[in-house]
C-alpha cells in the first residue's frame, strides 16, 4: 500500500466524511476553539466546508478542488480550512446554512463559507467548479488583505440579518385553534398537490414523511376525501417508484424527477426510520400487504446494512459506488442491464419486465434502468394468467436471485457514525412496526439499541452525548437528541407498558428545561446552554425531512401531560403552538408536526388506560388499528400513573377511554373500545 502524498490533521477525527479528506493537500482542520483561536491570533479569514459523508456533490467537489495542489495553495496560504462534518455538527450547519441562505437565497450541499477570524460569514455558495472557486478564494483574500473594514461592516450587517432570523413574535390576540383556521390552511397546501405522482409539485420530490403522516391523519379525521385518497395514493406512487429499492429494501434520499423514478441514491437512515413508521401506520389503516412488503425489506435492509452488534443503527450509505470500470459513479451499485436480467431470470424475464416497467419509462441514462413500478400485483397477475400466490413466489425468487448478483458489486461507501437523534427516529420506526403487525422481534431490535443509547450516549445525569464511534461517545447533545429519545421512549412505554422509560422521558424533559429552553418565548434553543457560542443561537421551527426539534418537543410535553395529569406540560405546548401558528399560515406544508399537534387541539383527543392481568394482550389487539388520535397507558398492578392510578380491579381486564383526564365508565370489550375511539 502506498503512503499518501498529504496528511493532515483530520487523519485525528473519526467522522467518516472527514476521514475522506484527511490526504487532501488542503490544510484541513475540525472546528473546536484551538482552530478558531489561530484564526484569530492569525488574522486569517476562516473557509468553512460543510458536507456529509453520502453526499455525491461533496465528493465532486472534493475531487476537483481540494485534491487539486494549485488550489491547495491557494486555501492554505490565505485561509483556515476548516471541515465540518454537518452530521455531526448540525448546529454550525444551521447557522452557516441560514447565512447562504440570506446572502444567495439558496442551499445545499457542499455548503461553503468565508468567514472573518471572529467566525461572522462574508460570502458563501454550494457546489463551485474549480476555476470559479479559485477565482472567489483570490478575490476575497485580496479583499481582506486592501479592504477589511469593508469586509467586517459588511458582517456586522449580515450578522444583524442573521440575528432578526431568531427573533420570535410573541402573538398579540389570544388565538384559539379552530377546524375552520386548519380548513383554510389545508385548502393552500392541497393548491400544490401533485394529483398525478404524489407529493407536491415539482422536482426534485422529497418524502417528506412528517408531511404524509399529518395528511393522511388529517384526511380521516377531517373526514376529508381528498387528502386521505391523496395521501395514500402518494404512499403508493413512492413506494413504487425508484426511490424504494425493490431488490434490497429501503429508501434513497429523494427523487431527482417528478415521478419518484430516478432517485440520489444514498441511503439515509433517519429517511429509512420515518418511512417505516409511517408504512407501519398506513398498514394499520389499510391492512394493504403492500405496505407490509415494504416495510419487511426495510428493516431486513436496516438489520443487514446499518446495525452494530451493540444495537447501535450507522448514518447512512453512499450515493456512489464502483461500476463496472473500477469507476465511482452514482448509483452504480443499485442500476441493471436488461440484457443482464434477461440471463438471470431467463423464462420470467416477461413477466419482470413488465413488473418493474424494463422499457422506456423505466429507462435511466447509458442503457441502465431504475426499476420502478404502475401495476398492482392483481393487475400483473390478472394479465399473465398467475394466482396472486404465484405471484408472491416468483418476486422472492427474483429478489434472491438479484440480490445475489447484486452482492458481487462494490457495495456503496458505509457512514459508521451512529447519531442518538436518529437511533431514537430508528428504535420509534421499530417500535410502531411491532405495534401494527405484532413481530416480536421488532419489539427486540427497538429494546437492543435502547440499551444501547442507554449504555453509550447517556451521561450520569440524563444528559446525552450525540455522536458514537468505535466504542467512543462525544459532542454534547443537541435539542433533538433529547426530543427524539424523549419520543422514542414514550412509544416504548406504550407499547410495553414497563414504567421505566416513562420516567426517562421525564427526566429527559427536564433537562431540556434546564439546558434548551428560552424562558421568554417557552420554545427551546438547538443547543445547549452548556455549549460553546455559535455566531446565533437557533431555534429550529420548521418541519422539514425530519419534524422540528420543537415541534416535537411540543408534542411529548401534550403527551405527557395526558399520562402524568401534569397541566404545565399541556399549557406549555398549547402556548408555543400558539407562539409558531403566525409563520404556519405563510407555509403550511413546512409545519405538518406543528399541524399534527393542532390537530391534538381541536379534535377529540383519548388517553387509554389499561389495567388488569391480560393489559399487554388487550393493547396489542387495540394497537394494531390506526389510532394516531390516542395515547396508551397500562399495567397489570396497581401504578402511581396518573391516568391509571386507583383504577385497577383485582380480576378484570378495564379499558378506560378518556378525554383531557375524564374518563367514562371503562369497558371490557376491545372491539366496543376500538368502535368507540374510531368514531370521529
Amino acid at each position: 500500500m502506498t503512503t499518501p502524498k498529504f496528511t493532515n490533521s483530520l487523519i485525528n477525527e473519526t467522522s467518516p466524511y472527514l476521514l475522506q479528506h484527511a490526504h487532501n493537500p488542503v490544510n484541513w482542520k475540525a472546528w473546536n476553539s484551538q482552530t478558531l483561536k489561530k484564526a484569530r491570533e492569525e488574522d486569517k479569514l476562516l473557509l468553512i466546508s460543510v458536507g456529509y459523508s453520502a453526499c455525491h456533490w461533496c465528493h465532486v467537489m472534493e475531487h476537483e478542488s481540494f485534491e487539486d495542489e494549485s488550489v491547495a495553495e491557494i486555501m492554505n496560504q490565505h485561509f483556515i480550512n476548516i471541515k465540518v462534518d454537518r452530521e455531526e455538527r448540525p448546529d454550525i450547519d444551521q447557522v452557516y446554512m441560514n447565512a447562504v441562505q440570506v446572502m444567495t437565497g439558496a442551499g445545499g450541499w457542499p455548503m461553503n463559507i468565508v468567514a472573518l477570524p471572529d467566525g461572522r460569514p462574508v460570502w458563501g455558495g454550494t457546489y463551485f467548479r474549480k476555476e470559479q472557486w479559485k477565482d472567489a478564494l483570490k478575490q476575497l483574500s485580496g479583499l481582506y488583505q486592501t479592504k477589511p473594514e469593508e469586509m467586517k461592516a459588511y458582517a456586522s450587517r449580515l450578522d444583524e440579518g442573521l440575528q432578526q432570523l431568531q427573533l420570535i413574535k410573541i402573538p398579540e390576540e389570544e388565538t384559539s385553534f379552530s377546524k375552520n383556521y386548519l380548513a383554510k390552511i389545508l385548502e393552500k397546501w392541497q393548491n400544490g398537490f401533485d394529483k398525478k405522482n404524489g407529493g407536491s409539485r415539482g422536482a426534485p420530490k422529497f418524502m417528506l414523511p412528517v408531511n404524509q403522516e399529518f395528511l393522511l391523519r388529517s384526511g380521516l379525521q377531517l373526514k376529508n376525501k381528498e387528502l386521505l385518497e391523496h395521501s395514500l395514493h402518494s404512499l403508493n406512487k413512492i413506494s413504487y417508484g425508484g426511490v424504494f429499492d425493490h431488490i434490497g429494501g429501503g429508501f434513497s434520499r429523494y427523487s431527482v424527477d417528478e415521478r419518484w423514478h430516478v432517485p440520489h441514491f444514498e441511503k439515509m437512515l433517519y429517511d429509512n426510520a420515518q418511512l417505516v413508521s409511517l408504512y407501519s401506520k398506513a398498514y394499520s389503516f389499510t391492512k394493504d400487504n403492500w405496505y407490509k412488503e415494504v416495510v419487511f425489506k426495510t428493516l431486513n435492509f436496516i438489520e443487514e446494512e446499518l446495525t452494530d452488534t451493540t444495537g447501535a443503527f450507522y448514518s447512512a450509505l453512499d450515493a456512489d459506488s464502483e461500476d463496472d470500470n473500477g469507476n465511482k459513479t452514482e448509483g452504480a451499485y443499485y442500476v441493471w442491464k436488461k440484457e443482464n436480467l434477461q440471463e438471470l431470470l431467463k423464462e420470467d424475464y416477461s413477466i419482470f419486465e413488465a413488473y418493474y416497467n424494463i422499457n422506456s419509462s423505466g429507462k435511466w441514462e447509458e442503457n441502465n434502468y431504475v426499476l420502478i413500478r404502475s401495476k398492482s400485483d392483481e393487475t400483473i397477475a390478472e394479465e399473465f394468467d398467475l394466482s396472486l400466490s404465484e405471484l408472491e413466489s416468483k418476486k422472492e425468487i427474483w429478489t434472491k436471485t438479484l440480490k445475489k448478483e447484486r452482492d458481487k458489486r462494490t457495495k456503496p461507501g458505509l457512514d459508521d457514525k451512529s447519531l442518538t437523534s436518529w437511533n431514537a427516529l430508528m428504535l420509534k420506526g421499530y417500535v410502531d412496526a411491532y405495534k401494527a403487525f405484532g413481530q416480536s422481534d421488532f419489539l427486540e431490535k427497538a429494546l437492543k439499541n435502547a440499551e444501547f443509547l442507554q449504555e453509550y450516549q447517556f451521561k450520569k445525569d440524563f444528559r446525552l452525548w450525540h455522536n458514537y464511534k468505535n466504542g467512543k461517545s462525544t459532542i454534547n447533545a443537541y435539542l433533538e437528541d433529547y426530543v427524539f429519545c424523549t419520543d422514542a421512549f414514550l412509544n416504548l412505554y406504550e407499547a410495553t407498558f414497563d414504567e421505566k422509560w416513562l420516567e426517562i422521558s421525564q427526566k429527559l424533559v427536564e433537562v431540556c428545561f434546564e439546558d434548551f429552553q428560552d424562558k421568554k418565548t417557552g420554545l427551546f434553543y438547538f443547543t445547549s446552554a452548556k455549549d460553546e457560542a455559535l455566531i446565533t443561537r437557533n431555534y429550529e421551527l420548521n418541519d422539514n425531512v425530519m419534524p422540528a426539534s420543537n415541534s416535537v418537543m411540543a408534542t411529548n410535553l401534550f403527551k405527557l401531560s395526558k399520562i402524568t395529569g401534569n397541566r404545565d406540560y399541556n399549557n406549555l405546548a398549547e402556548k408555543m403552538l400558539k407562539t409558531v401558528q403566525p409563520q404556519i399560515e405563510t407555509q403550511p406544508q413546512s409545519y405538518a408536526n406543528w399541524l399534527n399537534l393542532m390537530l391534538n387541539f381541536t379534535e377529540t383527543y383519548y388517553e387509554v388506560g389499561i389495567t388488569g392481568k391480560n393489559a399487554l394482550e388487550i393493547r396489542k389487539k387495540l394497537q394494531q388499528e390506526y389510532l394516531p388520535h390516542t395515547v396508551f397507558a397500562g399495567s397489570t398492578g396497581e401504578s402511581e400513573v396518573a391516568l391509571l392510578k386507583s383504577r385497577f380491579k383485582a380480576n378484570k381486564d378495564l379499558i378506560y377511554i378518556c378525554t383531557d383526564g375524564k374518563c367514562d365508565l371503562p369497558l371490557n370489550s376491545v372491539e366496543e373500545s376500538v368502535k368507540k375511539i374510531k368514531h370521529f
